[in-house]
């Protein structure tokens, strides 16, 4: 007669996918069902995603759009006639070198796209660190944390970041890192206003009184009631993080070498393209510029709606 062995318990797989740890994939994946049906719901949630979706897949396709495979590249454009308007053979026009307008402007997608979503990660990490430690530890901690984010809300934003990309030089690199450094004090204050709300609850309570660390309380209790608020105030800090990296490349503070809508225009601003009536070059990449951070709102709006008990319609 044959015996079947169970399996044994000091295998592996079976320490790491314990049926707790299941029965929570499984919540999670429902929830997570949940939250998109509420999301598709709305109109303007759905709305951003279908522009973000056009600039993303125009980003990554931009090589193949677009004329030419290298947009830095000015041998191609001396052929092609300065400041033309818009024709079947250059869609959105040329600019003062002769380029496409229409190649620069999705090569332009990539440059906002990455520093949109890098400064914003930087920023969020910062922001939730902060905002954790000192509304969970009070007291010194959150004396010392709060006072430092007044510091940056109290410095008024776009001198700071003017100064800060003045001294680090003109880097891709640096518009992000300046981006990211600035731009995390709103997000410390609204989890920091969550965790005093969250930390008084029964359940926070109770882990203390088992014994639970401060690291196990703040990731297994605290924070996910924190991610929320923090995934809705994402969406509005990459739209602002694109209009800053705008903002600085206009005023002369960005990566010459890198392609984006806000070098555009400050090469529009540059040669004169107001005074020639080159609207093309400054339409292409202003009216990307807008419809890219409407996107960001709209989709932004929708999370806060759905994931905010509070605020979702009923």
């Amino acid at each position: 007669m044959s015996v079947q062995h169970d399996k044994p318990r000091n295998d592996p797989l079976s320490r790491i996918f314990t049926e707790s740890r299941k029965e929570r994939a499984r919540l999670l994946l429902a929830n997570m069902k949940k939250i998109a049906k509420q999301f598709r719901k709305s109109r303007g949630g759905m709305l951003g995603v279908c522009v973000l979706s056009f600039f993303v897949l125009t980003a990554i396709f931009a090589p193949w759009i677009s004329r030419y495979d290298d947009p830095n590249d000015e041998e191609w454009a001396r052929v092609n006639p300065d400041f033309s308007p818009p024709t079947l053979d250059f869609l959105f026009g040329t600019d003062h070198f002769g380029r496409d307008v229409f190649s620069l402007t999705w090569y332009g997608a990539r440059a906002s796209l990455i520093v949109g979503v890098v400064a914003s990660l930087i920023s969020i990490i910062l922001g939730t660190v902060i905002g954790l430690c000192g509304g969970y530890f009070g007291k010194l901690p959150d004396e010392i944390l709060m006072r430092l984010t007044d510091f940056f809300l109290v410095i008024p934003w776009f001198p700071l970041m003017i100064v800060i990309a003045s001294l680090l030089g003109r880097s891709f690199t640096n518009v992000i890192i300046v981006i990211g450094i600035t731009s995390w004090p709103s997000t410390a204050r609204i989890v920091r206003a969550q965790v005093l709300s969250v930390k008084e609850k029964g359940f926070v309570e109770r882990a203390r009184a088992v014994g639970s660390g401060s690291v196990r309380i703040i990731s297994r209790h605290i924070m996910p009631n924190v991610l929320p608020l923090v995934f809705a105030n994402t969406t509005l800090l990459i739209a602002n993080s694109i209009f800053s990296e705008s903002f600085l490349d206009f005023f002369g503070l960005g990566d010459p070498t890198v392609v984006s809508w806000g070098t555009m225009l400050e090469e529009a601003y540059n040669w004169e393209a107001f005074a020639r009536f080159a609207w093309w070059q400054i339409a292409a990449p202003g009216a990307c510029i807008v419809a890219l951070i409407l996107a960001f709102y709209l989709i932004g709006e929708a999370l806060d709606d759905v994931l905010n008990p509070k605020l979702r319609r009923r």
